[in-house]
């Protein structure tokens, strides 16, 4: 007989899976792109308005505040306003926590280690 609080265990423990499994989705979304790469590069050297951003990529001011944005909704960077300009910054746990989830990645056995023989 399962009990109830067994019950109410599994769920809570669904759906904190699904919560991160849509997580780490979003993280990897926001990696996968090019411009959103190069960003992630440049602002590894401090926090940025994104007029310099604009400049030093050579890219419009909508299309990098769109790429921004992903950064930004998947947790990757911060900004703060100071007056009519936006500032950028990596934001490290983030950063640390993408570094944590592609070492979970790594082969828990020994690559050369039988798990399971097809006959």
């Amino acid at each position: 007989m399962t009990c109830r609080h067994d019950v109410l265990d599994s769920a809570v423990v669904a759906v904190q899976t699904t919560r991160n499994v849509e997580q780490v989705l979003a993280l990897f979304r926001a990696l996968g792109d090019e411009t959103r790469l190069r960003l992630i590069e440049r602002l590894r050297e401090g926090e940025q308005c994104v007029c310099d951003l604009t400049d030093e990529l050579g890219a419009s001011q909508s299309r990098l505040s769109f790429h921004l944005k992903a950064l930004k909704d998947a947790g990757l960077v911060t900004d703060r306003k100071d007056g009519r300009w936006v500032y950028y910054a990596l934001n490290s746990e983030a950063l640390a926590l993408v570094g944590r989830l592609i070492e979970d990645l790594k082969p828990v056995h020994s690559p050369f280690r039988v798990i399971r023989q097809c006959e």
